[in-house]
């Protein structure tokens, strides 16, 4: 079901519509105007005149950059999970094969 959601930027509201979860499309909208606010007070002095469509697009430019850090990071952490587990599985594997019987004990030492 479609729902409406309302975003300001640079005084003017925009009005969309969407698909998703209302409360999502809403933290999204106000991600977007917090990352354009962050752009206008950090360009503010250096550049007053900055036009809107530069400030929106060096707030894209900015989401980018992080959601592409957060993606790479993403994979190194399932790549150090995988790491990890493969190490547990392998000690695992090695403590089955050398002790015969239900010790547990000597199992726990083993890892």
């Amino acid at each position: 079901m479609e729902q409406l959601v309302t975003i300001e930027l640079f005084g003017q509201s925009y009005t969309f519509k969407t698909q998703s979860d209302t409360n999502l499309a809403k933290e999204v909208a106000d991600y977007l105007a917090d990352e354009v606010s962050k752009v206008e007070n950090l360009q503010s002095g250096k550049s007053p005149n900055l036009n809107h469509l530069t400030v929106m697009i060096l707030a894209a430019l900015n989401i980018a950059n992080e959601h592409l850090q957060l993606k790479h990071d993403r994979t190194r952490v399932i790549a150090e999970i995988s790491d990890r587990s493969n190490e547990l599985i392998r000690k695992l594997d090695l403590c089955c094969m050398t002790f015969s019987g239900t010790d547990s004990y000597k199992l726990q030492t083993c890892i």
